[in-house]
């Protein structure tokens, strides 16, 4: 099914493995791996399409993204974070994120349940931009 909802959420979308970079007193994620599925150069844009699997239990760590992220939930439950540690959306199978960019919109995706989760996430980059930054803890109690 990975193939179908990929092609559905680059079409709607109308249209990589990355380690954010290292940051001091940043929160590196845990659990996570990933899979790039496409990874295209259009102008001054890069568009990476990432199937991205966190384990029970781990977590995206601290980051904030330089271009817009759009994904969708395939498998599992999404628990997302924003740096004023609230929980700012639980999704599910099926459901779509759809994230700003910028150092304003730091954020931290978890998997608190026995389940893997798995993700598929379409970056919007600006080109000789990483996906995501990591930052540190704005000072939560968790990560």
């Amino acid at each position: 099914m990975r193939t179908t909802s990929s092609l559905a959420l680059i079409t709607a979308l109308g249209l990589s493995s990355a380690v954010p970079p290292r940051v001091a007193g940043a929160t590196p994620g845990s659990g996570v791996t990933a899979v790039t599925i496409f990874d295209q150069t259009v102008g001054d844009t890069q568009y990476v399409l990432k199937e991205i699997t966190i384990a029970p239990g781990g977590s995206t760590g601290w980051h904030y993204h330089p271009g817009p992220v759009k994904g969708v939930v395939t498998r599992g439950v999404l628990t997302h974070h924003d740096s004023d540690c609230s929980i700012d959306g639980v999704y599910r199978p099926g459901q779509f994120i759809n994230e700003p960019n910028g150092t304003g919109y730091v954020h931290l995706g978890r998997n608190l349940t026995t389940a893997p989760l798995v993700l598929e996430v379409l970056y919007q980059n600006p080109v000789g931009n990483p996906p995501a930054v990591s930052t540190p803890n704005p000072g939560c109690s968790f990560e």
